[in-house]
């Protein structure tokens, strides 16, 4: 299990498309279970990535929480920018 927090020059709306992509059928293929306009949990695989997103001062904050999927969450958070 993972939690990692992360800071991107994306807004909101950037970093959940960014998310779903990533994680999504288009990316990892892991079903988006559950979405609000500041969270987004998918689902695959014996596992799960749950997102909490932030606005702060012109930036996001990002709260990920995953279990069997911690490489993926580390490789997506690297590629923020």
């Amino acid at each position: 299990m993972i939690h990692l927090e992360v800071r991107t020059k994306l807004d909101v709306a950037e970093t959940t498309d960014k998310l779903k992509s990533f994680f999504g059928k288009e990316g990892l293929g892991l079903t988006l279970s559950e979405e609000s306009s500041q969270c987004l949990n998918f689902e695959g695989g014996g596992g799960y990535v749950t997102a909490s997103l932030c606005s702060e001062g012109g930036r996001t904050r990002i709260d990920l929480v995953s279990q069997e999927w911690e490489e993926q969450v580390k490789k997506f958070a690297l590629s923020l920018p």
